[in-house]
């Protein structure tokens, strides 16, 4: 048993480490989700059960276990876009781009802070896939506006304040997915065209990089980094 634990797979990983690196992943959405990314990374390794010497053996920056933690969900997010905006019917790809996005809002807490969060090391990067997300989901709002379907007053930046609306009841209520999806509901008709709609005020001065998505304790205290 102790031998086949050192059977290494095709990356040259041996299959004891393979096991408890998907550990420290599982473990840091989980205390991401509790308590922000910035949470110790020793309460990571203890969550997975790991020492913190194998955490970082892995993981050798925070930034690096955030990213991979979250890199299903961060292609997720890009293929959802992609496909939205090659639907034939524009407000169907913009009502699923909206329902994926909340729906990992919803079911990966920690994933919004993550995909804002500015990663020294590959900050370009991470700064260039946002900006590509961007431009878009501008292209798919415009789209959806020409076809009728969606309200001619939508802005882009209504995608932020209705991020932070869902994500202030994900918070409230992380276990409660009805709530989550019946928000989504009123959202998404409330994004429709209808002659009946009064004006809006004028758009919200945000955008998906200043978003304001806090990533403190429940307590209110930024944890140690340590």
């Amino acid at each position: 048993m102790a031998e086949s634990s050192r059977i290494t797979a095709r990356d040259g990983m041996r299959a004891d480490a393979r096991r408890n690196r998907e550990h420290v992943l599982v473990a840091a959405r989980a205390v991401f989700a509790e308590h922000g990314i910035d949470a110790p990374m020793a309460t990571v390794a203890r969550r997975a059960g790991v020492g913190v010497a194998t955490l970082y053996r892995h993981f050798p920056t925070r930034d690096a276990l955030v990213r991979d933690a979250f890199a299903q969900q961060m292609e997720t997010c890009a293929r959802a876009l992609t496909e939205a905006l090659a639907a034939p019917d524009p407000w169907q790809g913009f009502q699923q781009l909206i329902e994926t996005v909340c729906a990992l809002q919803r079911e990966e807490r920690g994933f919004p802070a993550a995909f804002l969060a500015a990663f020294p090391e590959t900050a370009a990067e991470h700064a260039q896939s946002r900006q590509r997300a961007e431009r878009g989901f501008t292209t798919l709002v415009r789209r959806a506006q020409a076809s009728g379907a969606l309200r001619s007053d939508f802005h882009p930046s209504d995608l932020a304040v209705a991020l932070l609306a869902h994500g202030g009841l994900v918070t409230a209520l992380p276990d409660d997915g009805a709530a989550s999806r019946r928000l989504v509901a009123y959202l998404l008709q409330s994004f429709r065209t209808d002659p009946t709609n009064k004006p809006l005020p004028p758009p919200a001065a945000l955008t998906l990089r200043s978003l304001p998505i806090a990533t403190e304790s429940p307590q209110g205290q930024r944890p140690s980094r340590a």
